[in-house]
């Protein structure tokens, strides 16, 4: 297989580089603005509870509140976790290796990471094994 050029270092593609970290910052603001919005979704439901005298045994309402309080906070890890992968999206941008797939080091098509930026593998890997998607 014949070695790929990394993203944005070919010529014209360098402004494909650009509109990759533009994309990349984007959705990056987009989710630190979902984070903090979960974040006062959370404290909401947290304060709400702390003006109650909670009898989980007796409280209609226990099981509600505390399934809004576990889906707030998975809604909470999903987005660290959202960072974290723009994060690594945009350190492999820097080194240029980005849009480079991991599992077979072929390039991964603008279309992919144009609907996931963050993308770590092409199609064919992440059809392949789609705990790596």
């Amino acid at each position: 297989m014949g070695e790929v050029p990394p993203y944005g270092h070919d010529g014209p593609a360098s402004s494909a580089s650009a509109t990759a970290r533009a994309r990349l910052a984007a959705d990056r603001a987009d989710t630190l603005a979902r984070a903090a919005a979960l974040s006062r979704d959370f404290d909401g439901i947290v304060a709400a509870n702390a003006l109650v005298a909670v009898d989980d045994e007796h409280d209609p309402e226990g099981g509600t509140t505390a399934f809004e309080r576990a889906h707030v906070a998975a809604l909470m890890a999903q987005t660290r976790e959202h960072l974290e992968e723009l994060d690594r999206a945009l350190e492999r941008l820097e080194r240029g290796q980005y849009g480079r797939c991991d599992g077979c080091g072929g390039a991964i098509p603008p279309e992919r990471l144009e609907i996931r930026p963050a993308a770590t593998t092409c199609v064919h890997c992440a059809e392949a094994d789609p705990r790596r998607a």
